[in-house]
């Protein structure tokens, strides 16, 4: 039987992904952060034994996706599809649904994935659940592609540096000389869990190197508490990240010590760097690909337009990109020479 699949509506639309079966898509529910009520799951499960094949994957963006929907049952998935965006999206992330039984509006903006924070994480200097489920509304519903990945510390374990826009917790030390009593761990725990910036000196801990890095691993030898993070949440962000099979990269350091608020702007003039640069048209393109186009000092003046930086900001004055040898495979040779 012959289907005619409308792929604009069904893809870039819905959230659906067309099947190498003729006529079947798999559809994926967004999760910020990648935390959700357990009984959603058995909507999940719903979808899947009605309209799928009975089988949910976990991607790789943290989200849940029911393959085997046939393009005729389209309208009644998205409808089943309600109390994902009225709990998550509506009254988790604060997103304007007008219609929540039409499904998913937009792909462009993907997922936000995070790791589990301070909420959980014992190393994490930052809240990356609460700050996913904030920034949801400014990358959902968008047509234009990013993908984001927060973190609560430069340990990266959801790989931060490999996305559009990486966002890494960090975190301001405050030392209180009377409570240290010269035991040793706090240097230990720099030195194996961070950068190795302190050391004794005169039976107390002091730096002795440059600055850390903010990952806090001074904290967790902490015997005596002489460690502590200050309350202030701040924030790395990394650019440009990519898989790839023409030119993977790592992100590079754009932003440090900065604030929730900044990275709100950021996020919106990131979108408006995107339209100006495709012309306003939504085109699937990596942050990196249309920093080469326009120019690093072309992108961070129009992302910082605007934008209110906080006092401990620091900002990068230039990006400079180390290929991956994936293209030209330099050191490649036949196994028998």
């Amino acid at each position: 039987m012959s289907i005619d699949i409308d792929i604009i509506k069904a893809r870039a639309k819905n959230e659906y992904r067309l099947s190498k079966v003729r006529g079947e898509a798999m559809i994926s529910v967004r999760i910020p952060g990648g935390i959700l009520p357990a009984h959603l799951l058995t909507v999940a499960r719903d979808i899947a034994e009605t309209w799928g094949n009975g089988q949910i994957h976990l991607t790789t963006r943290q989200k849940l996706a029911m393959p085997g929907i046939r393009y005729e049952d389209i309208d009644n998935v998205n409808a089943a599809l309600e109390p994902f965006l009225r709990e998550i999206e509506i009254e988790l992330c604060d997103v304007q649904v007008e219609d929540t039984k039409a499904g998913y509006l937009a792909i462009g903006g993907r997922n936000i994935v995070a790791c589990q924070g301070n909420r959980i994480c014992q190393k994490a200097n930052t809240d990356t659940t609460g700050l996913s489920r904030r920034l949801e509304k400014l990358v959902y519903p968008s047509p234009y592609h990013l993908k984001t990945v927060i973190v609560g510390c430069p340990n990266d374990c959801a790989k931060a540096s490999m996305a559009d826009l990486g966002i890494i917790g960090v975190a301001k030390m405050r030392f209180t000389a009377d409570r240290c009593i010269g035991c040793g761990a706090c240097v230990k725990a720099c030195s194996h869990h961070a950068v190795g910036c302190l050391a004794l000196k005169t039976g107390k801990a002091g730096q002795a190197g440059p600055a850390g890095s903010g990952s806090a691993g001074c904290g967790l030898g902490r015997r005596a508490g002489a460690w502590q993070r200050k309350p202030d949440q701040l924030w790395q962000v990394r650019l440009g990240g990519r898989t790839s099979k023409k030119t993977p990269r790592v992100g590079k350091l754009f932003l440090n010590w900065v604030t929730e608020d900044v990275i709100k702007q950021v996020i919106v003039n990131l979108y408006e760097f995107e339209k100006e640069m495709l012309g306003g048209k939504p085109i699937y393109l990596h942050m990196g690909h249309l920093i080469d186009k326009g120019g690093y000092l072309r992108f961070k003046e129009r992302v910082l337009r605007g934008v209110q930086l906080n006092p401990e900001a620091m900002v990068a004055e230039r990006i400079y990109w180390a290929e991956d040898e994936s293209v030209a495979r330099m050191h490649l040779k036949p196994a028998g020479h």
